[in-house]
């Protein structure tokens, strides 16, 4: 089957990512600026594509209706996501972060290319709607869930005088870098945080938070829909340039993300049951009744494809990257991040089978 194919073609690039970290031949530095490459040029370029392929036939009612679907699919993905703590009888001090990982996919490195490649630049057009609440409730509900987790971590250790309280769930390992289509952008502008150990962070201005939101993903997903609307003309270099810049994103991306999974002690994921269980309710149960339930509302066999790709896809390591920044759960979003990239090669061809 073609995704089947895709995710091998991915997992073995990742493979590469995985090699070239280790021997050597990339290093934090050039993971970072690769990363940097694939959120400010390659991926933004993926997503115009969209606006530019001479074969969309998508009307800009459908876009309003589509754009709907995948609000309400956040909203269900929040309300999920506290039920899902109360199941799994997540401690406090966690339950933020299993929330977020619920919540926030890798629609951007993974998502984007997968998309391109299994249904062509004309899903691009759905699934940059995807970017809007995305990029919003990143910097907003998932800083909310952090700051809960930090505050209770703390007020666990407060009454018990011991600050080995909680240490599974304390602040740990460095967190993978850049997976995400807002990744670079974070490591590059992180959040304030507080310099002292035991002082709470300094709260981001608006304006941070505001910058932070329109990034270069951001608005290249709204210029996608303004061009595509407005059917402006666009030259045939800047067409092929737009083309060969994004062919740079599935490689690229991947790589990245197999160099990131190279610092990390994949045994140790292993050994964390619930952790197991959450992963497989968040890439097999969730994905699967979620695109049943939006084939109930008549969409488009194209956008029930593209679902399939955004709510199958691992952790977005954005949730680890923000954990870092605001001293949350960076140690347990990042396991999650790992493990659910490598599950992700199994399940998301599992999901396509039962519900396309």
């Amino acid at each position: 089957m073609l995704l089947l194919q895709q995710m091998i073609i991915l997992f073995l690039l990742m493979m590469v990512g995985f090699g070239l970290k280790k021997t050597g031949l990339i290093t934090a530095a050039g993971q970072k600026t690769l990363s940097a490459v694939v959120v400010n040029a390659a991926n933004p370029a993926m997503v115009l594509a969209a606006s530019i392929n001479k074969e969309n036939t998508i009307q800009g009612m459908e876009l309003a209706r589509t754009f709907g679907l995948i609000l309400v699919v956040y909203v269900i993905l929040i309300i999920l996501a506290w039920v899902l703590t109360r199941v799994l009888r997540v401690p406090l001090g966690q339950r933020g972060t299993y929330q977020n990982m619920t919540v926030f996919s890798n629609i951007g490195f993974m998502g984007f290319p997968l998309v391109s490649a299994m249904f062509g630049s004309e899903a691009m057009l759905y699934a940059s709607l995807f970017t809007i609440p995305y990029n919003i409730l990143i910097y907003t509900y998932a800083y909310v869930m952090m700051d809960h987790d930090r505050a209770d971590i703390r007020r666990a250790r407060a009454s018990s005088g011991s600050a080995s309280v909680l240490s599974a769930v304390a602040p740990g390992d460095a967190t993978p870098d850049n997976m995400d289509q807002n990744t670079a952008t974070q490591s590059n502008a992180s959040p304030t945080t507080g310099t002292q150990s035991g002082t709470s962070p300094n709260k981001p201005p608006v304006s941070e938070i505001l910058r932070k939101i329109f990034n270069i993903g951001m608005i290249a997903s709204l210029l996608t829909i303004i061009i595509y609307l407005t059917q402006v003309p666009v030259p045939k270099f800047i067409e092929s340039t737009v083309a060969h810049l994004s062919n740079l994103t599935a490689p690229l991306s991947m790589i990245v993300i197999g160099s990131s999974m190279a610092d990390m002690k994949l045994r140790d994921m292993g050994t964390d049951v619930r952790l197991l269980i959450f992963s497989g309710l968040k890439l097999l149960l969730i994905p699967i009744v979620g695109v049943l339930l939006i084939k109930l509302t008549g969409a488009s066999p194209l956008f029930v494809g593209v679902c399939v790709i955004m709510l199958g896809t691992p952790v977005g390591s954005m949730t680890a990257m923000l954990a870092q920044t605001r001293d949350s759960n960076a140690e347990l979003a990042s396991r999650g991040v790992a493990l659910t990239t490598v599950m992700s090669v199994i399940t998301l061809p599992i999901v396509s089978l039962i519900v396309l």
